[in-house]
């Protein structure tokens, strides 16, 4: 099986290629500024798949669509970092950065003329909004705020592509936990100078991924080709920010003394703090009922082996 991807160079799709070589399949990354004959460091060509490096800029429409059509799972992980000072600027350009995309590569995908294609596009929880106490699932409505608009716009490009008989799955990630990349990366340095510790109140709840799970999340999706539509890709057991921060504390052995109280982080991050303060119960009932089954469930465990491997 031949699988193309876009955001392939980044930490989710770093991982992500290498599971699915070791799985046999063919993998090919769109990637802005290499050429096909570069190998990115900690990717890997091994006896079961290969990975080949296409150059273009999925943000345009260019001679790299034509390669679409060669693959049976187009997987979409591209888009600008929610993380940064949000002018309406930086807004646009995380809405843009992922509808462009999408759209593009909805317009290069063949489907119902070359055999049914898969599209896995990336969303996010941020769909539902900030939900309180609320538990939510793939049933739930969307929320109104910024992301969830960006979301549902978003999910609106991929679904696109069922009109040319495509199968597509949307998957909606939690807060992604793992080694060099994702949150830990930003919260890691501050906790273990003794600087860390609960964002806001510490009540909001707090859904996330251990990064291995969410690779095998990805691989079951394409070994199940009757999953389709949203798929709520977190932890069945979301935690309080308090009891994240708590068990971030015990798995590097550094206890924090600090609360961060919201409007700080508002001061210093303007409306992206919105994301740290609130909070969302997201809860992954069709993975469940499908059968998936998480190998790190549980935050602890979760943190104790990103942070001893």
């Amino acid at each position: 099986m031949k699988i193309f991807i876009t955001g392939g160079t980044g930490f989710v799709g770093q991982n992500l290629a290498l599971r699915l070589i070791k799985e046999g399949f063919d993998v090919t990354i769109l990637t802005r500024g290499r050429k096909m004959s570069d190998k990115r460091p900690g990717l890997v060509i091994t006896d079961k798949g290969k990975i080949n490096y296409l150059t273009g800029n999925p943000a345009e429409a260019g001679p790299w669509q034509e390669a679409v059509s060669q693959h049976q799972v187009i997987i979409n992980l591209a888009g600008s970092s929610i993380f940064g000072r949000w002018t309406e600027k930086y807004k646009q350009q995380i809405r843009d950065s992922r509808i462009n995309i999408t759209r593009n590569l909805v317009a290069a995908m063949t489907c119902a003329s070359t055999g049914v294609q898969t599209l896995l596009n990336a969303s996010a929880i941020g769909y539902y909004g900030f939900s309180g106490e609320e538990e939510v699932t793939e049933e739930s409505p969307p929320g109104n705020d910024f992301l969830a608009l960006v979301c549902q716009a978003w999910e609106k490009e991929a679904f696109a592509a069922e009109k040319k008989g495509c199968r597509v799955v949307v998957m909606r990630f939690g807060l992604v936990l793992g080694k060099n990349g994702g949150v830990l990366d930003k919260l890691v340095p501050v906790f273990k100078k003794y600087l860390g510790g609960p964002l806001g109140s510490g009540e909001q709840w707090f859904s996330w991924i251990h990064v291995d799970d969410l690779i095998e999340a990805v691989v079951f999706l394409i070994r199940n080709p009757d999953l389709r539509g949203p798929i709520n890709i977190c932890s069945p057991y979301p935690v309080r920010q308090k009891e994240f921060s708590r068990s971030l504390d015990q798995a590097l052995n550094r206890p924090s003394f600090f609360r961060i109280p919201g409007f700080i982080l508002r001061l210093i991050l303007g409306e992206v703090a919105t994301v740290l303060v609130n909070g969302q119960k997201v809860y992954p009932a069709r993975m469940l009922a499908a059968g998936f089954n998480f190998k790190y469930p549980r935050i602890e465990e979760a943190l104790s082996q990103i942070i001893k491997s």
